[in-house]
C-alpha cells in the first residue's frame, strides 16, 4: 500500500499488508505504521504491485471501519501539498479533523530507585523536580518535560538519571484526542418476570417504559429514572432487557428553525441563477457573484445549491467568520432541513468529527463551515460557494498556509463543477481574473426590494485636535445620529477593529511605554479582567503594575478599544441596551451565538463590535453605523492595507439599512481625501481598482506577479539573522546560475519583520517576486534541498505561498 505519514517528509512511503488485515484496507482509512523505531499514524493513498528492491515493513492495525475521504479528494491533497510545498502526510492530517493522529511518545517515568532516591535530601532542586514529575501515574512526556523545565542541560542530566537507574524513558502509543460516541440502548429482554411482585418499583418502572418506548437511550431513561444505570446491568444479567451499544451524534445545532417559503427571486437574482444554470453542461466555470451589501446574495446560493442537491450532487458552502457560519446555517436549514453539516474551529474535537462522518459515510450533501470546509470529503461535488471571497479568514496563517478561496476555485476544476465566489467588495486578485476573462461576472446592482444605499457621511477628524477628549473619539455629529436613531427605536452598529480599554499605556515618568516582555508589541489594557494583555502572546501583567523601566507606579493609559468606546456609550446614553462584540466578549463556547440572537431579537439598543460583525450579517433594525477611525488599517507595512481597508469600510456600511427604514453610516476619518476613503463613501469598488491596480503593476505586486513569503524564526536574534542571509544567499547564487530567467525574479530581503519578536522568538523574512510562479516555486524547493543550507533546530522555517499578509 502507498501510504503518507504525519511526518515532516514529502513523499509517500510502501508498506505490505498483512493476510487478516487485507480486507479491511481501503484508501482514505488511517493506518498504524511502524517508522524507524517508532510507530505513527498513516493514511493510505492506494495499493502497490510491490515494493521495490526493498522489503516493506507491514501495517500495524486499521484505525477507521470506513474511509475518511474518498479516493478522487486524493489527487486534490497531493495538489495542496505540491502547490504549498508541505509535506503530504501533514497536508491530508490539517484536512481531517484535529485528534485522529496517534502516534509513539517518549514517556518519562520514575523507578523504584528514583522513589528511593527522591527521599534523599542531598539531591538538587533540579533533579528533585524531574523526579517528582516523572512520579505521575502516567508520567510525563520527554516533550512536555523540556517545556515545562528550564535548563540548558537539562538533556545531558536526563541521561545520567536514566544511566543511573532512577527515571527510564518508555514509548507509549498515544491516543486520539477526538472518538466516536457510543451511547447504550435499553430495549426489551428474551424473559419476562416471574412476578412484578418480585421486582422494585424502580425496575417496574423501567420495564414498562422500555415497553412502550421499544427502545430507548440510557442517557433518556436515566432523566426519567435517575438510578436507571446501575439497575439497568443486573436487570440484563437476569434477562429482562437487552444493552446494544450505537454510535451516536453529537449535535452541534443551536435552536430548531422553522422552514421557509423560497421568495420570488429579483431579475437580477434570477438572471444569475438561470446563467449558472445554462452553463451546467461546460462543468468547470468560475463565477464572480459582485452583489451590493443587501442585494440577496445568500438566495442565490440557496437556489444553485438546490440544482446541486435535486441532482443527486454535494455542495460546499464556505463562509469566513464563525460569528456568520449560524446566519448561513440557519437558512440553510430553513431550506434543506437535515441535509447540513457544519464545520468550523468552535465546535468540541468530537462534534467535528461526528460533523465529519455525517459527510464521508453520505448521511448530508450539504457542508457550511469556515477555511477547512473546502476538504470536506464529498466525492460527487455539484457546486461550491465561497461567500465574502475577499476575507483574509479564509487564509490560513499557520502550519498548511493555504487559501481557501484558491483551493475552491481548484477543487471545483477537479471536480467538473461550477464555483461562485460572492462578494460586495471582491478582492483585487478575483476582479482581475474577471477583466482578464478567467472569470465570469454576475452582477447584483441593487438591493432587494430596491431599498437604498446607506447614505455616508464623512467627518474629518482633524477639526477637533483642540476639542475635549470624548468628542475626539465620539464626535458630535455621530453623537446626535446615535441620539436620533435611539429615539426612533432603531438599533446602531459603533465600529472599531481594535478591542480592549487602551491600546498604548505608558509611563508618564520615563515615557516608556509598556511593552510585552516576549514580543515587540505595546500591551493593551483590559479594564474588565484588571489587566494589560499582549494579543500576540497572550502575556498579562497586572493593572497596577510598575513600570519596567523606571519601576515606578505612573503607567497612563492612552489610546482606545472597544472596551473604552463600550464604556463611553453608557455614559452617553444610560437608557440604552448596550451590547458589546469582540474576540473577548465572545471567548466562551456559544457566546457569540447568544449575542446574535439578542441583536436578531432586538433586546439590546447599541452594539459596539469589530470586523466579526461588519460582513454578512443581516440585521434589518440597524438604520445606523458609527465608524470610530477608517484609517487604523490603511498605514500598516503591507501592499494590501488599502484594499482591506476599502473592503472594511465598505462592508460594515452595508449593515445599515437593510430593512424597511432607510440607512446611515458616519465615517469618522482623518483622510477624507484620500481615494481609499473617497471610495468607500461613495461603495465604488471599480473606482477603487482603477485607482489602486496601477501601484500594484508599476511595483510588481499581485495580481501581476507571484509571491512566496520564507520566514525564519528562533529564539537567538544573530543566529535567525545568519540563517535568513545564508537563504538570501542560497537563493540569489541559483538565481544567477540560470541568467535566462534571473531578471524575471525578485528577491527582497532578508529584513526583520515589521513586528520583530513574538512569543520570544526573532523573526526574519524574504519575500520572492516573479509572473512566473513555477520558476519561483523552483527556486524555494532547490533551498530546501540545498546542502549548504544548514541552521539549528531551533530555528523554524516557514514558507507561505501567495501571502496574504506580510506582517
Amino acid at each position: 500500500m502507498d501510504v503518507a505519514v504525519t511526518l515532516p517528509v514529502h513523499h509517500s512511503f510502501v508498506y505490505a499488508v498483512p493476510e487478516y488485515l487485507f480486507d479491511t484496507c481501503m484508501p482514505g482509512m488511517r493506518v498504524l505504521v511502524p517508522f524507524g523505531r517508532r510507530r505513527i499514524t498513516g493514511y493510505i493513498l492506494g495499493g502497490r504491485k510491490d515494493s521495490g528492491n526493498y522489503t516493506a515493513k507491514k501495517i500495524l492495525d486499521v484505525l477507521d471501519d470506513h474511509p475518511l475521504f474518498p479516493e478522487n479528494e486524493i489527487p486534490f491533497f497531493r495538489w495542496v501539498a505540491n502547490y504549498y510545498i508541505h509535506p503530504l502526510g501533514e497536508t491530508i492530517k490539517a484536512a481531517l479533523p484535529a485528534g485522529l493522529d496517534r502516534r509513539d511518545v517518549a514517556q518519562v517515568f520514575i523507578t523504584d530507585t528514583g522513589r528511593t532516591a527522591l527521599e534523599n535530601p542531598a539531591l538538587s532542586p533540579l533533579e528533585t523536580r524531574i523526579l517528582t514529575l516523572a512520579a505521575g501515574r502516567q508520567g510525563i512526556s520527554r516533550k512536555q518535560l523540556f517545556n515545562t523545565v528550564d535548563c540548558p542541560t537539562l538533556r545531558s542530566l536526563l541521561k545520567k538519571m536514566q544511566d543511573t537507574g532512577w527515571v527510564s524513558v518508555e514509548s507509549v502509543l498515544k491516543k486520539e484526542a477526538a472518538s466516536a460516541r457510543l451511547e447504550k440502548f435499553i430495549s426489551p429482554g428474551n424473559k419476562q418476570p416471574d412476578s412484578d411482585r418480585n421486582l422494585s418499583l424502580k425496575r417496574q418502572q423501567i420495564l414498562a417504559i422500555v415497553a412502550r418506548k421499544k427502545e430507548i437511550s440510557l442517557t433518556a431513561l436515566r432523566g426519567e429514572v435517575p438510578t436507571a444505570p446501575r439497575l439497568v446491568k443486573l436487570m440484563e444479567k437476569d434477562g429482562l432487557i437487552t444493552i446494544t451499544r450505537r454510535r451516536v451524534c453529537r449535535d452541534p445545532f443551536g435552536d430548531p428553525v422553522e422552514p421557509d417559503t423560497p421568495p420570488e427571486l429579483t431579475s437580477e437574482q434570477a438572471d444569475a441563477v438561470n446563467t449558472v444554470r445554462e452553463h451546467l453542461d461546460q462543468g468547470f466555470v468560475p463565477y464572480l457573484l459582485s452583489g451590493v451589501t443587501g442585494s440577496g446574495k445568500t438566495e442565490v446560493y440557496l437556489r444553485l445549491v438546490a440544482d446541486a442537491v435535486e441532482r443527486g450532487q454535494s455542495a460546499i458552502v464556505l463562509v469566513p467568520e464563525i460569528a456568520l457560519i449560524s446566519q448561513t446555517e440557519r437558512r440553510f436549514r430553513a431550506r434543506f432541513g437535515e441535509q447540513i453539516a457544519v464545520i468550523h474551529s468552535m465546535l468540541s474535537q468530537g462534534e467535528r468529527l461526528d460533523q465529519w462522518h455525517h459527510i464521508a459515510t453520505g448521511k448530508v450533501s450539504i457542508a457550511i463551515g469556515a477555511r477547512s470546509a473546502i476538504f470536506a470529503p464529498f466525492d460527487n461535488i455539484g457546486i461550491i460557494i465561497v461567500d465574502e471571497e475577499h476575507d483574509g479568514s479564509y487564509k490560513q496563517e499557520s502550519g498548511l498556509r493555504y487559501n481557501a478561496r484558491d483551493l475552491a476555485v481548484v477543487r471545483a476544476r477537479m471536480c467538473a463543477c461550477p464555483v461562485v465566489l460572492g462578494s460586495a467588495t471582491p478582492s483585487l486578485q478575483t476582479s482581475h481574473n474577471v477583466r482578464i476573462q478567467r472569470f465570469h461576472q454576475l452582477d447584483l446592482h441593487h438591493r432587494v426590494n430596491d431599498r437604498p444605499l446607506p447614505q455616508i457621511t464623512l467627518v474629518d477628524l482633524k477639526k477637533y485636535k483642540e476639542a475635549r477628549p470624548m468628542d475626539r473619539i465620539i464626535t458630535p455629529e455621530l453623537a446626535r445620529a446615535i441620539r436620533a436613531c435611539l429615539e426612533a427605536g432603531n438599533q446602531a452598529l459603533i465600529f472599531l477593529n481594535r478591542r480592549g480599554f487602551a491600546s498604548f499605556p505608558a509611563c508618564s515618568a520615563c515615557n516608556q511605554p509598556l511593552q510585552c516582555r516576549h514580543c515587540d508589541v505595546t500591551m493593551t489594557l483590559h479594564l474588565s479582567a484588571h489587566r494589560y494583555k499582549c494579543h500576540l502572546c497572550g502575556f498579562c501583567l497586572p493593572e497596577s503594575t510598575a513600570c519596567p523601566a523606571c519601576g515606578k507606579k505612573a503607567v497612563k493609559n492612552f489610546g482606545f478599544g472597544t472596551e473604552k468606546i463600550e464604556s463611553m456609550l453608557k455614559t452617553m446614553f444610560p437608557d440604552a441596551r448596550l451590547a458589546r462584540m469582540d474576540q473577548d466578549s465572545t471567548a466562551r463556547k456559544g457566546s457569540a451565538l447568544t449575542l446574535l440572537k439578542s441583536i436578531r431579537n432586538r433586546t439590546v439598543d447599541l452594539i459596539v463590535g469589530t470586523q466579526m460583525l461588519a460582513k454578512g450579517h443581516d440585521f434589518p433594525a440597524i438604520t445606523l453605523v458609527g465608524i470610530i477611525c477608517a484609517d487604523l488599517s490603511m498605514n500598516l507595512p503591507d501592499f494590501r492595507a488599502g484594499e482591506r481597508t476599502f473592503q472594511l469600510l465598505a462592508q460594515v456600511a452595508g449593515r445599515a439599512g437593510r430593512g424597511d427604514t432607510p440607512g446611515t453610516v458616519i465615517m469618522q476619518t482623518y483622510n477624507p481625501d484620500h481615494f481609499t476613503i473617497e471610495s468607500a463613501r461613495r461603495q465604488d469598488g471599480t473606482a477603487f481598482f482603477n485607482r489602486e491596480i496601477p501601484f500594484r503593476k508599476a511595483l510588481k505586486y499581485p495580481p501581476f506577479t507571484r509571491i512566496i513569503l520564507v520566514k525564519l524564526s528562533g529564539p537567538k536574534k544573530e543566529k535567525v539573522e545568519q540563517a535568513a542571509l545564508d537563504a538570501a544567499g542560497i537563493l540569489t547564487q541559483v538565481k544567477d546560475a540560470a541568467p535566462e530567467t534571473a531578471h524575471t525574479i525578485d528577491i527582497l530581503g532578508p529584513i526583520e519583520a515589521p513586528i520583530p519578536r513574538i512569543s520570544s522568538r526573532f523573526r526574519w523574512q524574504l519575500l520572492i517576486k516573479s509572473p512566473s510562479f513555477q520558476q519561483i516555486r523552483s527556486l524555494v524547493q532547490t533551498l530546501l534541498d540545498h546542502p549548504d543550507f544548514k541552521r539549528s533546530r531551533a530555528i523554524s522555517l516557514g514558507i507561505d505561498v501567495d501571502p496574504y499578509s506580510l506582517m
